[in-house]
């Protein structure tokens, strides 16, 4: 039997979509269009991509916290009713 953690689920299919840049300055930024204002910047792609993992996750706790409308990322709805 195979157990899913829907928000890990989640955060895995967000993370999936997300974009990187390299700036100017040899730094990263990278984002999630589907999740307004989720982004995120590092020194390398690798700390980027760990501080966009964070970011998301944070986003999505006050989210559900405040009862915010959720975007519905690979047919996973965490909002209720």
């Amino acid at each position: 039997m195979t157990v899913k953690f829907i928000l890990s689920e989640y955060v895995d299919q967000a993370l999936a979509e997300a974009l990187y840049d390299k700036l100017e300055d040899h730094s990263f930024v990278g984002k999630i269009p589907v999740c307004k204002g989720v982004i995120a910047f590092g020194s390398t792609l690798k700390e980027c991509q760990n501080e966009l993992r964070s970011t998301l996750e944070d986003w999505i706790l006050l989210g559900l916290k405040l009862r915010h409308r959720m975007p519905v990322i690979d047919n996973i709805d965490l909002n209720m009713g």
